[in-house]
């Protein structure tokens, strides 16, 4: 079914200490918030791995990503459960692909955490 402006995809994730310390690892970001628990034992969670759960949503898309912006609202910490909800905002059909707009609001208790926008293409079957 081809995506339609307004469709909706929601996605939840949690991050735990050891995925945190995987990307900093990964990214070569170690700085101590990161790496050291704070006083309620939690390692707060890179701004660029909380941006990786709507990737989730365009892998169930068959999206190929070709830019994106974020902003980082409020701070993630591991523990939390980021609620990412992506709404196809527009789509322009070609002979070969859909080219798409989606915009992203990531929430953790309520409180938005990051928003963004992220355009890119689905190949035609």
């Amino acid at each position: 079914m081809p995506p339609e402006e307004g469709d909706t995809h929601v996605v939840e994730r949690s991050f735990t200490p050891a995925d945190v310390r995987q990307f900093a690892d990964l990214s070569g970001d170690d700085q101590p918030q990161y790496t050291e628990p704070d006083e309620d034992g939690r390692l707060l969670v890179h701004g660029l791995l909380t941006a990786t759960v709507p990737t989730e949503v365009g892998s169930e898309l068959g999206m190929l990503a070709r830019t994106f912006t974020f902003e980082a609202h409020r701070p993630v910490y591991t523990s939390q459960t980021v609620r990412c909800a992506c709404v196809v905002e527009e789509v322009e059909e070609t002979e070969e692909q859909y080219n798409l707009t989606i915009e992203v609001t990531c929430t953790c208790d309520g409180e938005v955490v990051m928003t963004g926008s992220v355009a890119g293409i689905v190949a035609k079957p």
